[in-house]
């Protein structure tokens, strides 16, 4: 009877996706799979799959040598691909005349620890991506350029009035040799009349030689949608849903306080 191990096998790194070339980056939709936080796990060099034999021992279909072996590498794939949870695909894109935005939120990282428990390495945040026009309903999106802002800067964008601007520096490089050479700077302004924001995303490359310039009006209705998507995501940006699977069933809060006394509010208030 053939039973499946599922180990998290994908390496996903930390990255800077503003450091991305446009051609590597071309996609207009992330993957949130299902917004579940990303792990950053080393290779197990465990087996993925094991296979319970009977009491009288048999090849195996996949083992070297088999009359299958050909096959193997592609079944096991179709297997690993059925135990992969559901993959969610979602963005929200805004166009105009001058310019489309497309934002789109991307999860947290966490990195195990020795404890069999996860610690977030790296917060979430929402991938800003402007493509200037190219014609009528047209834009050329080999042209974009993008923008991640952090959950300090989201919030920033929930808390704005109507009348007020913000403006947030990016140095992709910073800290690093090339730094300064790429300098992007993103502005939210106010509409005149009142009606809603100016978004206008400047940016100079000198690793490129690109020095551009994109802004497009963002509605009042626009915006607010916009700032209802920003709260309902920045605690998964934080890692804090995770928190509610550790927390549904009472008994096992009142283990976990038991075991370590120093756990949770009680010892704040116990000092």
């Amino acid at each position: 009877m053939l039973r499946l191990q599922w180990l998290s096998s994908s390496l996903l790194p930390s990255f800077n996706p503003e450091l991305l070339p446009e051609s590597l980056s071309n996609g207009r939709l992330c993957s949130l799979n299902s917004f579940r936080p990303l792990l950053t796990l080393k290779p197990s060099p465990k087996c993925q799959y094991s296979w319970n034999t009977q009491q009288q021992q048999q090849q195996s279909p996949f083992e070297p040598g088999s009359q299958t072996d050909s096959f193997s590498s592609q079944t096991r794939a179709r297997v690993a691909a059925a135990a992969l949870p559901p993959r969610f695909f979602v963005g929200h894109s805004i166009y105009k005349g001058k310019a489309a935005l497309t934002v789109e939120p991307r999860p947290p990282e966490f990195t195990p620890l020795d404890s069999g428990a996860f610690k977030i390495s790296r917060e979430g945040f929402v991938l800003l991506q402007f493509a200037p026009a190219a014609g009528v309903r047209q834009y050329d999106w080999s042209r974009k350029q993008v923008f991640s802002l952090s959950v300090t800067e989201l919030g920033s964008l929930v808390a704005l009035g109507p009348r007020e601007s913000c403006e947030f520096f990016h140095d992709p490089y910073k800290g690093k040799s090339d730094e300064g050479k790429v300098r992007k700077i993103l502005k939210v302004e106010p509409l005149p009349d009142g009606s809603g924001h100016f978004f206008n995303l400047s940016v100079q490359n000198k690793l490129i030689n690109v020095d551009e310039s994109i802004y497009i009006p963002i509605t009042k209705a626009e915006y607010t949608v916009l700032v209802e998507a920003f709260k309902f995501v920045l605690p998964h940006l934080m890692g804090w849903h995770t928190i509610a699977n550790t927390i549904t069933r009472p008994e096992d809060s009142i283990r976990v306080n038991n075991a370590n006394p120093r756990y949770g509010g009680d010892f704040e208030w116990n000092r």
